[in-house]
Protein backbone atom coordinates (compact mmCIF):
# COMPACT_ATOMS: atom_id res chain seq x y z
CA UNK A 1 0.00 0.00 0.00
CA UNK A 2 1.41 3.40 -0.91
CA UNK A 3 2.71 5.53 1.98
CA UNK A 4 0.32 8.31 0.96
CA UNK A 5 -2.68 6.03 1.58
CA UNK A 6 -1.50 5.30 5.14
CA UNK A 7 -1.05 9.03 5.75
CA UNK A 8 -4.43 9.94 4.28
CA UNK A 9 -6.26 7.34 6.39
CA UNK A 10 -4.50 8.61 9.53
CA UNK A 11 -5.13 12.29 8.75
CA UNK A 12 -8.80 11.73 7.91
CA UNK A 13 -9.64 9.65 11.00
CA UNK A 14 -12.10 11.59 13.16
CA UNK A 15 -13.38 9.20 15.82
CA UNK A 16 -11.10 6.19 16.26
CA UNK A 17 -7.58 4.98 15.54
CA UNK A 18 -6.65 1.48 16.73
CA UNK A 19 -3.36 -0.28 16.07
CA UNK A 20 -2.56 -3.89 17.01
CA UNK A 21 0.97 -5.14 16.25
CA UNK A 22 3.91 -6.92 17.79
CA UNK A 23 6.50 -4.23 17.01
CA UNK A 24 5.06 -2.20 14.12
CA UNK A 25 8.50 -0.73 13.43
CA UNK A 26 7.56 0.35 9.90
CA UNK A 27 4.65 2.44 11.24
CA UNK A 28 6.96 5.07 12.75
CA UNK A 29 9.98 4.51 10.53
CA UNK A 30 8.02 5.13 7.34
CA UNK A 31 6.50 8.27 8.88
CA UNK A 32 8.70 9.97 11.49
CA UNK A 33 5.82 12.38 12.25
CA UNK A 34 3.39 9.61 13.25
CA UNK A 35 3.48 10.50 16.95
CA UNK A 36 2.68 14.14 16.25
CA UNK A 37 -0.06 13.13 13.82
CA UNK A 38 -1.63 10.74 16.34
CA UNK A 39 -1.53 13.45 19.01
CA UNK A 40 -3.21 15.88 16.60
CA UNK A 41 -5.97 13.38 15.84
CA UNK A 42 -6.52 12.85 19.57
CA UNK A 43 -6.61 16.61 20.17
CA UNK A 44 -9.27 16.84 17.46
CA UNK A 45 -11.39 14.27 19.33
CA UNK A 46 -10.30 10.88 17.99
CA UNK A 47 -9.69 8.02 20.42
CA UNK A 48 -6.17 6.63 19.81
CA UNK A 49 -5.33 3.15 21.09
CA UNK A 50 -2.01 1.48 20.29
CA UNK A 51 -1.40 -2.12 21.35
CA UNK A 52 2.10 -3.59 21.01
CA UNK A 53 3.47 -6.98 21.93
CA UNK A 54 4.85 -7.28 25.44
CA UNK A 55 8.63 -7.49 24.96
CA UNK A 56 8.80 -9.66 28.10
CA UNK A 57 5.86 -11.85 27.07
CA UNK A 58 5.76 -15.41 25.90
CA UNK A 59 3.96 -14.58 22.64
CA UNK A 60 6.77 -12.28 21.43
CA UNK A 61 9.39 -14.88 22.41
CA UNK A 62 7.56 -17.61 20.48
CA UNK A 63 7.04 -15.38 17.44
CA UNK A 64 10.73 -14.41 17.49
CA UNK A 65 11.71 -18.08 17.45
CA UNK A 66 9.22 -18.84 14.68
CA UNK A 67 10.65 -16.04 12.54
CA UNK A 68 14.19 -17.24 13.29
CA UNK A 69 15.19 -13.94 14.93
CA UNK A 70 15.23 -15.04 18.59
CA UNK A 71 14.99 -12.16 21.06
CA UNK A 72 15.36 -9.57 18.28
CA UNK A 73 11.58 -9.16 18.17
CA UNK A 74 11.53 -8.07 21.84
CA UNK A 75 14.26 -5.53 21.05
CA UNK A 76 12.27 -4.28 18.04
CA UNK A 77 9.20 -3.82 20.25
CA UNK A 78 11.18 -1.80 22.82
CA UNK A 79 12.72 0.32 20.06
CA UNK A 80 9.34 0.93 18.44
CA UNK A 81 7.77 1.96 21.75
CA UNK A 82 10.27 4.82 22.15
CA UNK A 83 8.47 6.64 19.33
CA UNK A 84 5.18 6.60 21.22
CA UNK A 85 6.28 7.58 24.73
CA UNK A 86 5.13 11.22 24.28
CA UNK A 87 1.59 9.99 23.58
CA UNK A 88 1.25 8.80 27.17
CA UNK A 89 0.78 12.43 28.17
CA UNK A 90 -1.88 13.15 25.55
CA UNK A 91 -5.56 13.04 26.44
CA UNK A 92 -7.31 10.52 24.23
CA UNK A 93 -4.20 8.40 23.62
CA UNK A 94 -3.43 5.10 25.29
CA UNK A 95 -0.68 2.53 24.74
CA UNK A 96 -0.94 -1.04 25.99
CA UNK A 97 1.10 -4.24 25.76
CA UNK A 98 -0.41 -7.62 24.89
CA UNK A 99 0.89 -11.17 25.32
CA UNK A 100 -1.37 -12.73 22.72
CA UNK A 101 -0.84 -14.97 19.71
CA UNK A 102 -1.21 -12.41 16.96
CA UNK A 103 -2.81 -13.77 13.81
CA UNK A 104 -3.09 -10.35 12.17
CA UNK A 105 -1.76 -6.87 12.61
CA UNK A 106 -4.65 -4.40 12.55
CA UNK A 107 -4.78 -0.70 11.72
CA UNK A 108 -8.19 0.90 12.14
CA UNK A 109 -9.02 4.42 11.01
CA UNK A 110 -12.73 4.98 11.68
CA UNK A 111 -14.54 2.80 9.10
CA UNK A 112 -11.34 1.70 7.32
CA UNK A 113 -9.43 -1.30 8.59
CA UNK A 114 -6.10 -2.55 7.27
CA UNK A 115 -5.56 -6.22 8.09
CA UNK A 116 -2.07 -7.71 7.76
CA UNK A 117 -2.47 -11.51 8.05
CA UNK A 118 0.59 -13.30 9.38
CA UNK A 119 2.11 -16.27 7.58
CA UNK A 120 3.91 -18.68 9.93
CA UNK A 121 7.62 -17.92 10.16
CA UNK A 122 7.41 -14.68 8.16
CA UNK A 123 7.64 -11.11 9.44
CA UNK A 124 4.49 -9.02 9.07
CA UNK A 125 6.19 -6.91 6.40
CA UNK A 126 6.48 -9.98 4.13
CA UNK A 127 2.73 -10.61 4.18
CA UNK A 128 -0.26 -9.13 2.32
CA UNK A 129 -2.40 -6.24 3.44
CA UNK A 130 -6.18 -6.30 3.12
CA UNK A 131 -8.16 -3.05 3.14
CA UNK A 132 -11.66 -3.46 4.60
CA UNK A 133 -14.36 -0.79 4.78
CA UNK A 134 -17.23 -1.07 7.24
CA UNK A 135 -20.51 -1.58 5.42
CA UNK A 136 -22.69 -3.08 8.15
CA UNK A 137 -22.33 -4.81 11.51
CA UNK A 138 -22.29 -8.35 10.12
CA UNK A 139 -19.19 -8.33 7.95
CA UNK A 140 -15.48 -9.02 8.18
CA UNK A 141 -14.75 -5.48 9.37
CA UNK A 142 -16.61 -6.05 12.63
CA UNK A 143 -15.10 -9.51 13.13
CA UNK A 144 -11.60 -8.02 13.00
CA UNK A 145 -12.60 -4.97 15.04
CA UNK A 146 -13.96 -7.31 17.74
CA UNK A 147 -10.66 -9.21 17.80
CA UNK A 148 -8.90 -5.92 18.54
CA UNK A 149 -11.31 -5.30 21.42
CA UNK A 150 -10.63 -8.74 22.90
CA UNK A 151 -6.85 -8.30 22.79
CA UNK A 152 -7.14 -4.72 24.10
CA UNK A 153 -9.24 -5.84 27.07
CA UNK A 154 -6.54 -8.28 28.16
CA UNK A 155 -3.59 -5.97 27.51
CA UNK A 156 -1.83 -4.02 30.25
CA UNK A 157 -1.09 -0.28 30.18
CA UNK A 158 2.45 0.48 29.06
CA UNK A 159 4.51 2.16 31.76
CA UNK A 160 7.98 2.87 30.28
CA UNK A 161 9.62 3.28 33.69
CA UNK A 162 8.78 -0.35 34.51
CA UNK A 163 10.19 -1.74 31.27
CA UNK A 164 13.79 -2.83 31.23
CA UNK A 165 15.70 -1.65 28.20
CA UNK A 166 13.24 1.05 27.17
CA UNK A 167 14.96 4.28 26.29
CA UNK A 168 14.39 7.21 28.62
CA UNK A 169 14.04 9.67 25.74
CA UNK A 170 11.64 9.47 22.84
CA UNK A 171 13.04 9.06 19.33
CA UNK A 172 13.17 12.81 18.91
CA UNK A 173 15.51 13.09 21.89
CA UNK A 174 13.02 15.07 23.97
CA UNK A 175 12.28 13.82 27.45
CA UNK A 176 8.56 14.27 28.11
CA UNK A 177 7.46 15.93 31.34
CA UNK A 178 7.15 13.51 34.19
CA UNK A 179 3.48 12.87 34.97
CA UNK A 180 4.30 12.21 38.61
CA UNK A 181 5.99 15.60 38.90
CA UNK A 182 2.69 17.26 38.09
CA UNK A 183 0.48 14.82 39.94
CA UNK A 184 -1.00 13.50 36.71
CA UNK A 185 -1.87 9.91 36.01
CA UNK A 186 0.51 8.52 33.36
CA UNK A 187 -2.38 7.21 31.26
CA UNK A 188 -4.91 10.02 30.76
CA UNK A 189 -8.36 8.99 29.67
CA UNK A 190 -11.23 10.91 28.19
Amino acid sequence: MPRETWLTLLQEARAQIDVLVFSGTFFAQSNPQVTRMLAERAAAGARVRLCFGDPHGQAAAIRGREEGIGDTLAAKIRASLTYYRPLLLETGCEVRLHDTTLYNSLFRYDDNLLVNPHVFGQPASANPLIHLKRVDATGWFDNYAQSFELVWAGARPWTPEQEEGTAIHGQDGVLPRSPSAEGQHPHPRQ
